[in-house]
């Protein structure tokens, strides 16, 4: 048996970590073969370093989530101060201080009247349990038959059976795993720049809502339990949805007793430019997913937040039938809390509204590069769409050389991101002026040389 503290020099731990370790998403022995997987060590506001000592803007914040920075020790003090104190209590069986604390201040700041949270461990066990809240909640009103839930074409809502079965991701995830869940249907998002109905806002009066509420009628609006959408889809491309889309679709669901899911485990907790992108079009969701920026990533969980109207179904007898095991653990309420307390008191959701401005300005005048297709973002979440040719909007090959060289670039410039025909750009929220300035100065750079080296400028 090899003892663990016997990997304390860089060859045996990376020779244990390819052997013992399998990186999500990622093949077997993905350390050795994939220069883009690495061991991180250190990391300090919007700076990470890996075990060879290189250093990289995080542009990606972690994985879309660690909002408030890097190297937070106030969180961990937090979360010390916790465990030494009540690190676990059953979840059915009790509840703790931090977890009504972060309840009660959740409720203060999330839209609306979403005043009741029901806590997990992640993104994708929020989605879970928030299908499973709107199913039981229409039982509970003697509409037993609304099972049914309408997700969107390329949005993505967790890696979960219910969660990936509501993604509109199945070309990725139907090999390996279907059937999926029953009852799942899926519509057009509200992509302007690749329309599915070939039409341009605003003569296109919406389309993309009135298919859900198309949707709903043909299904029958009583066998429909919920609609669920990202405000701001990520994993679409940043697909930022026209004026009006959140009104109208809102109506909808209130017109057919059909609940809305609104998915802010992305865009929550600053990274728009508000606390919650619900907000920047006065949107209230029936329930409400959120995770990642609940705690910057310093410890796992996520929640659900319902209005009053979805709580009075669960009254009496009427118990939620759903559980998790982590569900409100201490420890990491307490990290929830200590990541708030920096958000607010630092100002980060202002900083993401104005470092964000300057982001989507600098990334605006990267469109002289022929291969920049369409720029969007709000806040600190923005995308750059790479197309081969910008006037018939042609996509590279996902895994042509082209975008595999932009890649390699990006890594070789220092800046860790996701980059394929989308290059996703969610910076830690505590980015100065300085750290957006050379994103841009690194992406033009990338580009540039991608362009060059197959002759596209």
């Amino acid at each position: 048996m090899v003892d663990p503290s016997s990997l304390s020099n860089e060859s045996a731990l990376k020779e244990a970590g390819n052997k013992h370790i399998l990186m999500h998403g990622s093949a077997y022995q993905a350390l050795a073969t994939d220069s883009g997987k690495k061991i991180l060590v250190e990391g300090n506001g919007v700076i990470v370093k890996d075990i060879d000592g290189n250093e990289y803007i995080d542009a990606l914040a972690g994985l879309w989530l660690v909002n408030v920075g890097h190297g937070r020790q106030e969180i961990g003090d937090a979360m010390a101060r916790q465990a030494g104190t009540l690190a676990y209590a059953s979840s059915t069986q009790a509840t703790t201080i931090p977890a009504i604390q972060l309840a009660t201040r959740l409720a203060e700041i999330t839209p609306g009247d979403q005043t009741t949270a029901f806590f997990c461990s992640g993104g994708s066990e929020s989605v879970e349990s928030a299908i499973k809240i709107a199913r039981q909640y229409h039982y509970h009103n003697g509409q037993p038959k609304r099972q049914k839930v309408i997700g969107r074409r390329g949005s993505y809502h967790g890696g979960t059976y219910a969660a990936m079965s509501v993604s509109g991701t199945r070309p990725v995830s139907d090999p390996y795993h279907s059937p999926f869940m029953p009852g799942v249907l899926h519509a057009s998002p509200p992509n302007c720049y690749r329309c599915d109905f070939r039409a341009t806002f605003p003569s296109c009066d919406l389309l993309c809502a009135g298919q859900i509420d198309q949707i709903i009628e043909y299904e029958n609006p009583e066998t429909v339990a919920a609609v669920i959408a990202e405000p701001i889809s990520a994993s679409n491309g940043i697909v930022i949805p026209p004026d009006g889309y959140w009104k109208r679709l809102r109506e909808i669901c209130d017109k057919h007793g059909v609940l809305l899911i609104t998915d802010e485990v992305i865009n929550g907790f600053g990274r728009t430019g508000k606390m919650f992108a619900s907000n920047h079009w006065d949107l209230v969701g029936d329930i409400l997913t959120m995770a990642k920026g609940l705690s910057s990533g310093y410890a796992p969980i996520g929640g659900v937040m319902c209005r009053p109207h979805i709580m009075e179904a669960f009254q009496g007898d009427n118990k939620l039938s759903h559980l998790l095991t982590y569900g409100g653990h201490a420890v990491a309420c307490a990290a929830a809390l200590a990541n708030l307390d920096i958000l607010e008191g630092e100002g980060l959701v202002d900083n993401s509204a104005k470092m964000g401005a300057r982001l989507l300005k600098g990334l605006e005048e990267l469109r002289s590069h022929p291969t920049v297709g369409d720029v969007r973002g709000l806040g600190l979440i923005c995308g750059v769409e790479i197309v081969k040719d910008g006037a018939t909007k042609e996509k590279f090959s996902e895994s042509g050389e082209e975008l595999k060289t932009l890649a390699d670039n990006l890594h070789d410039r220092g800046l860790l991101t996701r980059a394929a025909s989308i290059i996703s750009l969610s910076p830690p929220l505590c980015i100065s002026a300085d750290e957006v300035d050379r994103i841009i100065d690194i992406l033009d750079g990338a580009i540039g040389d991608m362009e060059d080296k197959f002759g596209l400028r």
